[in-house]
């Protein structure tokens, strides 16, 4: 890949030289480390549209504000069944996932 103008790297370009190829180990680490970190993101986004605390969150769907916390900090290792739960119960949504 080229450099543009300034010689600022593309961002892509920065991804592989940091983190390798799409598919070796060390990039599929860092993407699944990346969509973890959205999620949290997500989460966080939806509970302060709705007004709600750590706390209030937590209460509605019936687990910790710990647990609220983690999940908005490092969703690793979060399972598929309390995230539905969270958004079903806490939010009022519904969970849709799509694979690319």
């Amino acid at each position: 890949m080229k450099k543009t103008k300034d010689n600022l790297k593309p961002f892509r370009q920065h991804l592989v030289e940091q983190y390798g190829e799409l598919g070796s180990d060390s990039r599929n680490q860092y993407e699944a480390g990346f969509e973890a970190f959205k999620l949290g993101a997500i989460l966080l986004d939806l509970r302060h549209e709705a007004g709600l605390t750590q706390e209030q969150l937590a209460s509605k769907c019936g687990t910790s504000k710990s647990y609220i916390s983690r999940i908005e900090n490092d969703a690793s290792d979060i399972r598929l069944s309390t995230i539905i739960r969270i958004i079903r119960q806490g939010f009022g949504k519904q969970l849709r996932l799509t694979v690319n």
